[in-house]
């Protein structure tokens, strides 16, 4: 993992650190996972998880919403196996993250096992936000380690705040994570006319599906937008 880090040249006197500037762009995505982490940590605990359970599954399971809706489920009254089959169907989507990231990982099965319990939404957002091939690897690394790190940092935090916080849905929280992904795609999507089409046949379904079906499948249906960026590819 080595040469995840290796630039080819050195920044001069009055030029930024190519890691120094995908930092500081990543730190809006880190910012917005630890507000979320603190979040979950505390709807957990709050509901009447130990603490360790909402710790544990931020470092094993790591994926945001198929915790919140693992926990949802549990607090509700279902068993370990709903509530897994549950983050199971809504994590299915980084199937298809983890094949438009697969190139940007690097080589060696323990780089590729590491990168892909990294693979996240905003992970793959950023990286694929970059221009380059080495930018967008570092941007991958940089971004995944950083959100790991805060993710867990903010459960840990909300978990042993336990119900302190209060009502945590009354702080607008969940609002974080778009306003984020919505600042990493807008250049993509403005530079790529058929990407752009792509996303909003994608955006149209899920929102139109969202009433009516469970939380993070709307994500799912989004997916068929990728058909329409595909035929546009085949007919160019």
């Amino acid at each position: 993992m080595r040469t995840v880090w290796r630039t080819t040249s050195a920044p001069g006197p009055s030029t930024p650190s190519p890691s120094r500037d995908l930092i500081r762009d990543a730190s809006l995505v880190w910012l917005a996972s630890g507000i979320v982490g603190v979040s979950f940590g505390a709807i957990a605990v709050a509901g009447g998880l130990p603490v360790w359970v909402p710790v544990v599954m931020s470092l094993v399971v790591y994926a945001g919403s198929a915790q919140f809706s693992a926990v949802g489920v549990m607090l509700a009254g279902g068993g370990p196996i709903a509530a897994a089959a549950t983050g199971l169907l809504l994590n299915t989507r980084a199937a298809a993250f983890s094949l438009a990231i697969a190139d940007t990982l690097g080589p060696g099965r323990l780089t590729r096992l590491v990168g892909a319990h990294l693979v996240t939404d905003e992970t793959v957002a950023f990286a694929l936000a970059q221009a380059d091939p080495a930018r967008r690897r570092k941007a991958f690394w940089v971004s995944g380690i950083g959100l790991f790190v805060v993710w867990n940092v903010g459960v840990l935090a909300g978990a042993l705040a336990g119900g302190a916080l209060g009502d945590t849905a009354t702080y607008g929280l969940d609002a974080a994570f778009p306003a984020v992904l919505v600042a990493l795609v807008l250049p993509t999507l403005r530079a790529d006319a058929r990407i752009r089409r792509s996303a909003l046949l994608g955006g149209a379904l899920a929102l139109a599906v969202t009433p009516v079906v469970p939380a993070g499948v709307p994500v799912l249906l989004a997916l068929v937008g990728l058909v329409l960026h595909r035929r546009k590819g085949a007919s160019a």
